[in-house]
């Protein structure tokens, strides 16, 4: 492993971004490479086959780690541009997109012809866990969050470099736009989470991704550092030192309290029937109530 770590990577995301779920780190593991300890297959430990995206929400919502290789798979598009099955013409003819995505089968043969892709047989599996609890090295960082979140990792990730990142989308694959463009073009990447991503995935419509090759990590935190240090932070300081408007009928109140005043004079509070003690039998030295005869209150009291 490299000298920063998964898990202080992880600290500092959560610290600066505070996702509402777990960061993650994924390994493409290549042919004969062991697996780590407490991983799940899904066919073998729990009895299903997955989608891609699927494992991707399984572990930032559960917390699990996985390793997902051909027969853990259900997907027939992450198949083919992962790797684990040969790509046929069928596929690259655009039977798959067309109808659903594309209009006609050229056009879903130019839509799969752009789909990151690796080559047939390079890796045997892909590793998904929780950053903060990898075992292993990753080979990209995904970050599930809202696009306020997303705004802020895209800052940190320009803060030594400057410039405009540059992602692409399609609809469909989003775990090949993750995965495979982010270790294929080593530059961060906006990932819009995809159709199949929202059924199979449960991504929420508010939800979009961030991904990172893992070689870029240490940029990422100087990023965040040093951008949270010049004032771009999260949750957004909304700017709330200014004076509000109010309904028309609700500055009147201002101003019949501002005539009451005005009308009383200086230093004298208005009151319902004009200045304090206007209409008040109350001659100085005079008790506000008589008294009857001999001193005593009337009814007799002392």
């Amino acid at each position: 492993m490299s000298a920063i770590t998964p898990a202080a990577v992880n600290e500092e995301i959560e610290r600066f971004v505070r996702p509402q779920t777990f960061p993650l780190g994924i390994r493409m593991a290549a042919p004969g490479e062991p697996l780590p300890e407490k991983v799940r297959r899904p066919a073998q430990d729990m009895g299903i086959r997955v989608a891609i995206c699927q494992t991707f929400s399984i572990a930032r919502r559960y917390g699990w780690g996985l390793a997902v290789g051909r027969d853990d798979l259900s997907c027939p598009l992450a198949k083919t541009a992962f790797g684990f099955e040969q790509e046929l013409p069928y596929y690259a003819e655009g039977n798959l997109a067309c109808g659903m995505y594309t209009e006609s089968e050229a056009a879903g043969a130019r839509t799969e012809a752009e789909v990151p892709k690796f080559e047939f047989g390079a890796y045997e599996r892909i590793l998904i866990a929780p950053l903060g609890r990898a075992s292993f090295e990753p080979h990209v960082v995904l970050v599930y969050a809202n696009s306020a979140q997303v705004m802020r990792l895209v800052a940190a990730a320009l803060y030594r470099t400057g410039g405009r990142l540059h992602s692409s989308f399609s609809a469909r694959l989003d775990c090949a736009d993750a995965v495979i463009e982010t270790m294929r073009s080593q530059r961060p990447q906006v990932i819009l989470p995809c159709y199949g991503d929202r059924i199979y995935g449960q991504t929420e419509d508010h939800e979009m991704a961030f991904a990172v090759p893992w070689g870029q990590a240490e940029d990422l935190l100087v990023g965040l550092r040093g951008t949270q240090q010049g004032g771009v932070r999260y949750p957004i300081p909304s700017w709330l030192r200014y004076t509000g408007e109010f309904p028309e009928k609700y500055r009147r109140l201002d101003t019949l309290w501002e005539e009451g005043r005005r009308d009383a004079g200086p230093g004298r509070p208005a009151g319902p029937g004009g200045p304090e003690g206007e209409g008040a039998a109350s001659e100085p030295g005079k008790e506000r109530s008589a008294r009857p005869a001999g001193g005593r209150r009337a009814g007799g009291d002392p």
